[in-house]
């Protein structure tokens, strides 16, 4: 397995455009960003290949999701943005070519049942899955922990197994964070089995604070032996919080998980 960073969440003490090289000389494998869009494509790319990094992961564009609502993936009355959002994803993709695009379900908009919603999104993640096959780029979903984002979608492994064969496509797969796992007190490793060779990606912070490993309670080397035993072999990618420090300073857990 390969670790990777989220340029969303470290190196902020940087702009965008200068954290994946600081990433790559941090000893960082990847990198993974949210939402990339405010940096032109052709740039992205000029920027992974001077460092020499992979792009591993994006989202596709949510809307109104990171200002509160409830997004597009599973609101029937916004398809027409949710298809714009995928054609925006699949321009960007066809440049950049990240490893995986992940689609996040959102908020249970209002006016909308559950059913509705959950139809909606499986119907949109086999679209999407269907478009990125082509681009050799896989589709994935989280799970995130109704705690710190009340009212979202999907928040464990049960929901996102029943959503996988909801959808029923090979080019859709799980995106397991093990912070909103543990958020939420879950059982993780029996999260990891449950879903298997469902799972695409993998993201990690300590809990509680969703800080960096070491920081919490979460015991991540027997969760990593865990998912091998699943049959991962993907990338563990760190999505935490520095916690006021830069983030060169929350670094000390990287050495020992490159030599594990």
């Amino acid at each position: 397995m390969k670790i990777a960073a989220n340029l969303s969440m470290l190196f902020n003490e940087l702009p965008l455009a200068e954290r994946i090289l600081a990433a790559r000389v941090a000893g960082f494998d990847g990198v993974e960003i949210q939402f990339p869009y405010e940096l032109p494509a052709i740039r992205l790319k000029e920027l992974l290949e001077r460092a020499g990094v992979p792009l591993v992961l994006i989202n596709l564009p949510a809307g109104d999701f990171m200002q509160g609502g409830p997004g597009l993936a599973a609101v029937p009355a916004r398809q027409q943005e949710f298809d714009a959002a995928l054609q925006e994803a699949l321009t960007y993709a066809a440049m950049t070519r990240p490893a995986c695009v992940n689609v996040l379900p959102g908020r249970l908009a209002e006016g909308v049942t559950r059913e509705q919603a959950l139809e909606t999104l499986a119907d949109n993640l086999r679209k999407s899955a269907e478009a990125f096959a082509l681009l050799g780029v896989r589709v994935v979903c989280e799970a995130i922990n109704p705690l710190d984002m009340p009212g979202f979608l999907i928040n464990t492994p049960e929901h996102l197994q029943a959503l996988l064969e909801r959808v029923d496509h090979p080019n859709c797969q799980a995106q397991l964070d093990l912070y909103h796992m543990a958020r939420q007190g879950l059982d993780i490793a029996a999260g990891i089995r449950l879903l298997g060779s469902r799972i695409g990606h993998v993201q990690f912070a300590d809990c509680p604070g969703r800080g960096a490993p070491g920081s919490g309670g979460v015991a991540f080397v027997s969760l990593i032996e865990t998912l091998r035993e699943a049959g991962y072999d993907g990338w563990l990618a760190a999505e935490y919080r520095p916690d006021g420090q830069d983030t060169e300073a929350s670094l000390g857990w990287l050495a020992e998980w490159r030599q594990r």
